[in-house]
């Protein structure tokens, strides 16, 4: 079936139980309140459509989600009053169906989080991921700080924060971060093959089943993201993070001073 644009951000495309959503962004796909919103509200339209039992989170272009424009969002703050980004990232964990993200290219910061909101996530050797918020000077977000240590265990989660490691798709695979590992021109075939295993089961069950073993997941990430808003409130204004900013859009080691 041809796509249908859901936004001008998220295409929608239906196919035997299985709805795979594509960001449109393309090619880094960098992520802002507006595009989770078009996504969250895409997801919430999906948990109303019995047409639609395991939903697949892809992207155009060369990657899945290179994270926030941190340099944009340097220049432009954002506007008083607009709901922040990680409250309209709590609206994806609250969904129903599961979510299968088939990562191609770099899935960083923000687009990491994003990653982890579904319940698996199929690579390529190609893949790149990183929670590289500390080395920029800044605080991690999107729920990472809740979502990372569940996955992959407080140690693993502890170096990617420290030290803002590039994991390839291997490594990622290693440590539990990815699911599955294919060639890059299989990705979303294998996604989509995931995706049609599990529609075989009895939604109602995978449903029931996938609200236990998530049980934590609201609570937690909506706990996580208040406590992220406000560390990363404190740290915006500092030299650090400026310096952080810069250095990663100048391709440089940044000289921090810890002010």
């Amino acid at each position: 079936m041809a796509d249908t644009l859901f936004s001008d951000d998220v295409s929608m495309e239906k196919n035997e139980f299985v709805c795979t959503l594509t960001l449109r962004r393309p090619p880094e796909n960098f992520v802002d309140a507006r595009l989770i919103v078009s996504l969250a509200t895409a997801m919430e339209s999906l948990d109303q459509d019995p047409d639609c039992r395991v939903v697949v989170l892809a992207s155009e272009g060369k990657h899945f989600c290179a994270g926030a424009d941190l340099a944009r969002r340097v220049a432009t703050p954002a506007a008083q009053g607009q709901r922040h980004i990680y409250e309209e990232a709590s609206r994806l964990v609250r969904t129903r169906k599961p979510v299968i993200a088939a990562i191609q290219g770099a899935a960083i910061g923000a687009g990491l989080g994003l990653a982890l909101v579904a319940d698996f996530r199929v690579g390529c050797e190609q893949t790149r991921l990183s929670a590289n918020f500390n080395r920029q000077g800044y605080y991690p977000g999107f729920g990472l700080t809740f979502t990372l240590p569940r996955l992959v265990g407080r140690q693993q989660a502890a170096w990617m924060f420290y030290s803002g490691q590039r994991l390839k798709g291997h490594e990622a695979l290693a440590i539990g971060l990815i699911d599955r590992l294919v060639a890059a021109e299989d990705l979303m075939n294998a996604a989509r093959a995931m995706a049609s295993e599990i529609a075989a089961s009895g939604p109602l069950a995978v449903q029931a089943t996938r609200s236990r073993l998530r049980a934590d997941i609201e609570v937690g990430f909506v706990q996580a993201v208040a406590h992220e808003m406000k560390a990363q409130d404190g740290l915006r204004m500092t030299h650090d993070f400026q310096e952080g900013v810069r250095a990663m859009n100048e391709r440089r080691m940044p000289i921090f001073r810890e002010e």
